[in-house]
């Protein structure tokens, strides 16, 4: 598995969280893990950094979408 996947699985399973949390009536943790996400992914399109993404590469090999 590649790095860019393992962060997609990461940002899926991490709203899923948040999604529960919303369900359950969590509201408040809800509303923190949603604005840590939104930030995190502003931050990614604005600087084209991604911290949890850096890390990730450290351990795992980059995604190479040409060869399928």
């Amino acid at each position: 598995m590649c790095a860019e996947r393992v962060h997609r699985i990461l940002m899926a399973c991490v709203l899923g969280v948040a999604l529960m949390l919303w369900a359950t009536g969590n509201v408040q943790i809800f509303v923190i893990l949603q604005t840590f996400v939104i930030i995190m992914l502003l931050i990614w399109a604005f600087t084209n950094f991604c911290p949890s993404l850096w890390i990730f590469k450290k351990g795992l090999p980059p995604c190479n979408w040409d060869d399928k």
